[in-house]
């Protein structure tokens, strides 16, 4: 399970599993879709559980640097995150003016991307395509 992914991974470091790191991973391992910091603070702060704003971003990049949950880009509002773990992989376009996020997956991009590759005598372990442009919304709106 997740939760002793990360207890094994902060106990390699020396941390322990706070109940302060426990509600921070379990809001965010019960949500499936995209998060920013900020809101998740929130969504925490109004559940009465006691998690300062600095405790919840320093968890938040625990969970990152663990791979269980990834940064996945950047919007006007700030950094946006997910969890990942045991979640096949995809990529994203972002909306320039919503920030709305589209995931796909295309299994072309991905061999292409192994051909590339190959082709390089490289060896890729991960990658993140992110597209940024304008949802049908706000494409039709310019």
């Amino acid at each position: 399970m997740e939760i002793e992914i990360f207890r094994k991974f902060l106990s390699g470091r020396g941390l322990k599993l706070t109940n302060q790191r426990v509600a921070v991973f379990n809001e965010i391992f019960a949500f499936h879709g995209h998060f920013e910091p900020e809101r998740l603070y929130l969504k925490i702060k109004d559940s009465g559980t006691r998690a300062s704003r600095a405790s919840v971003y320093r968890t938040l990049n625990l969970l990152v640097e663990s791979g269980l949950v990834e940064k996945i880009t950047r919007t006007e509002k700030g950094n946006v995150y997910e969890h990942t773990y045991g979640h096949r992989h995809h990529d994203h376009m972002v909306c320039e003016v919503c920030d709305e996020i589209i995931e796909f997956y295309s299994e072309k991009i991905e061999n292409l991307q192994d051909e590339i590759c190959r082709k390089n005598n490289f060896r890729g372990v991960s990658h993140t395509l992110e597209i940024r442009g304008y949802c049908g919304k706000c494409g039709r709106q310019r």
